[in-house]
């Protein structure tokens, strides 16, 4: 026993299953054509936003892994100036020979010195090296002889790098040609 409806679309030439009706093409199979090409489109959307969603995993973890990384830079900028007045008194009581109190406070600064290397601040050594605009800050240009020019000759404030950035330049005098006489 068949069904009459589906009798009558045979005899008449609509077939439901390929879309074709008697006058050519029917309305569902435009539809299945746009419905296809509006999945299409949505899986390519889809990719994209996975795409960049991932993309964007990445930035956020680079981005608090430096944080972490450079995140003691600001108070180790502070620490450095109590640093810098420790080596000065240091520097002041050698002058009046001190030997015990010079011996205990060269103890602490090197214990600061060891805190700060252990979160990755080392300080730029610059003495006999080319001047580097990134690394040192020019204060004074000295005539020197013996040391070619553009060679730092002076540390007159050292500077310290966390990782791979500059905190703080060292200040520096650099060699020049001396005056011909």
């Amino acid at each position: 026993m068949s069904d009459p409806t589906q009798e009558a679309r045979k005899t008449a030439g609509d077939d439901p299953a390929n879309g074709k009706g008697a006058g050519g093409d029917s309305p569902f199979g435009e539809d299945l054509a746009q419905v296809q090409r509006q999945r299409d489109d949505y899986f390519d959307q889809l990719q994209r936003t996975r795409a960049e969603f991932v993309n964007y995993q990445k930035r956020s973890k680079a981005q608090a892994d430096s944080d972490r990384t450079y995140a003691v830079g600001s108070l180790a900028r502070d620490l450095l100036e109590g640093i810098d007045n420790l080596e000065r008194a240091t520097e002041a009581l050698r002058a009046s020979a001190s030997a015990g109190i010079t011996e205990g406070l060269d103890m602490v600064h090197k214990q600061l010195l060891a805190i700060l290397a252990k979160h990755g601040v080392e300080p730029i050594e610059a003495l006999g090296k080319p001047f580097d605009p990134n690394e040192h800050e020019a204060l004074v240009q000295q005539p020197d002889a013996n040391s070619p020019e553009g060679t730092v000759v002076g540390d007159l404030s050292k500077g310290y790098r966390i990782r791979d950035r500059v905190l703080r330049p060292s200040k520096v005098a650099v060699s020049v040609k001396p005056a011909q006489s």
